[in-house]
C-alpha cells in the first residue's frame, strides 16, 4: 500500500473535568471512515474502558464521547500529520505533532497515558521534551497486538481508575 500524507481529521475530546489523558499514535483507517478515534471493531479500546467502568460498550460517536466526558478521560493522538500507509504505524513517516498546550493548560489532567509502543516513542521524541511531563505507555488494544489479550489488558489499563 502507498504511503499517504494525511492530516488528523478527529477533534481532541476534552473538557475542563478531564483528569486523565490518552494518547493514541494516528487514527486508523476504520477511525478516520468513523470520523472518531478507536473506529476498528476488533480495537479493544472501548470494550476495556466499558469494562472497567461496569458500562456497556458505547457504540456511536456520540455515546463514546459522552461516555469519555462523563468519567473524565480525554482522549487524542500525537500525530497532527503524517505519511501512512493504511492503519500501519511501523510505516508512518514526516511526523508533524498535535500542540497539547490548550488540554493542558485548560483541564486538570492528573495523568498522561500513551496506548501502545509507538505513541510512547512519538510521545517521548517530540511532545515530553516540550511539556516536561511523564506518560505511562499501556499495552496497545489494536488487534495487531493480539498477543495481549482483553483478559490481560484490564488489569493493566485498570490504572488509569487512580487518577480518576
Amino acid at each position: 500500500m502507498a504511503q499517504q500524507a494525511l492530516t488528523h481529521p478527529i477533534p481532541p475530546t476534552w473538557n475542563e473535568k478531564s483528569r486523565v489523558l490518552i494518547l493514541g499514535s494516528f487514527p486508523s483507517a476504520k477511525s478516520r471512515e468513523m470520523a472518531y478515534f478507536y473506529g476498528h471493531p476488533q480495537n479493544r479500546f472501548w470494550k476495556v474502558l466499558a469494562l472497567l467502568f461496569d458500562e456497556p460498550v458505547p457504540e456511536t460517536k456520540e455515546e463514546r464521547e459522552a461516555f469519555l466526558l462523563s468519567y473524565g478521560i480525554a482522549v487524542w493522538d500525537v500525530i497532527a500529520s503524517c505519511s501512512i500507509s493504511g492503519s500501519s504505524d511501523s510505516s508512518i513517516r514526516d511526523v508533524a505533532v498535535n500542540d497539547l498546550s490548550p488540554i493542558l493548560n485548560h483541564a486538570p489532567i492528573r495523568q498522561i497515558y500513551v496506548n501502545g509502543r509507538k505513541a510512547e516513542s512519538l510521545f517521548r521524541k517530540y511532545i515530553q521534551p516540550q511539556i516536561a511531563r511523564e506518560a505511562i505507555c499501556l499495552p496497545s488494544t489494536s488487534p495487531a497486538n493480539a498477543a495481549w489479550t482483553l483478559e490481560k489488558l484490564l488489569p493493566v489499563w485498570q490504572q488509569i481508575l487512580t487518577f480518576l
